[in-house]
């Protein structure tokens, strides 16, 4: 079976967009098949022909999750390098997703993309540790900001995703006075963990757990293992009504391989 595939770099999250249709319930498979030979990448998402017809394309992720960073990366091979905005369906997401698209002066393009609400923002107790959780539909991510070593977070992510309930988890280790970020997240229907590169969903639920601890509209730019994304939201009547996330993105190349069916 031939795949096509789409290589996109958003913000070092290196990204694979498959194009060849096929059956939803193969795309784990195939996922970490081209997870497995290419040592780069990071994650795998699927365009699909969308339900509802506002939408240009559907993007269907490797877990089901929902990803900002995929999302700016689909939106970068629709647009072909030029001025844009879109309408996506796209996996953990309940409604249609905008996302605009720019050139960058310095090549590849500017995306920004209007993320999923959180469905909450509550605290959780894993091992011992308090730890602020945003769930988002399909994904949810715990913010570390101590008390954890990486290699604890390893060897825990797998089980704390189960105990939770979610169908992917990223742990979250922010540095406020750095204005960083490093992002661990664990899909369950792969059963893989990477240190991303970076980390839209990840970025986005940081905003969303300093507006709602500050009960005001927050602004944050942070420095990731490969770059800075930045995210922006929007508080009132208790919750957060607005998530906006920022990012570049770059077209590395089209691919095809064959893998067995």
């Amino acid at each position: 079976m031939k795949i096509e595939y789409w290589k996109v770099d958003p913000t070092g999250n290196i990204t694979l967009i498959v194009e060849t249709p096929g059956a939803r319930e193969s795309q784990s498979r195939i996922a970490a098949e081209l997870l497995k030979r290419d040592r780069h990448a990071e994650q795998v998402g699927f365009l699909e022909k969308p339900e509802d017809p506002r939408a240009q394309l559907r993007l269907q992720m490797m877990g089901g999750e929902f990803c900002g960073n995929a999302t700016i990366s689909t939106a970068a091979i629709v647009c072909g390098g030029e001025a844009r905005k879109l309408s996506l369906e796209v996996s953990g997401a309940p409604d249609l997703v905008a996302v605009s698209i720019a050139p960058a002066p310095e090549g590849g393009c500017v995306g920004t993309v209007s993320m999923p609400l959180p469905e909450s923002v509550s605290t959780v107790r894993l091992a011992g540790l308090s730890l602020p959780l945003v769930r988002f539909p399909g994904i949810c991510h715990a913010v570390v900001e101590g008390g954890l070593t990486h290699s604890e977070a390893e060897s825990s992510i797998s089980d704390w995703c189960a105990q939770l309930g979610a169908d992917a988890l990223g742990l979250m280790f922010y540095d406020a006075a750095a204005g960083s970020l490093e992002p661990l997240v664990y899909v369950a229907s792969t059963n893989t963990s990477f240190w991303e590169s970076s980390c839209a969903s990840g970025t986005s639920a940081v905003a969303a757990y300093l507006a709602s601890t500050r009960n005001a509209d927050t602004a944050i730019s942070l420095r990731e293992p490969c770059g800075v994304l930045s995210a922006e939201a929007k508080f009132s009547e208790g919750k957060v009504n607005s998530l906006t996330l920022t990012g570049k993105a770059h077209i590395v190349g089209k691919y095809v391989v064959e893998i067995s069916p």
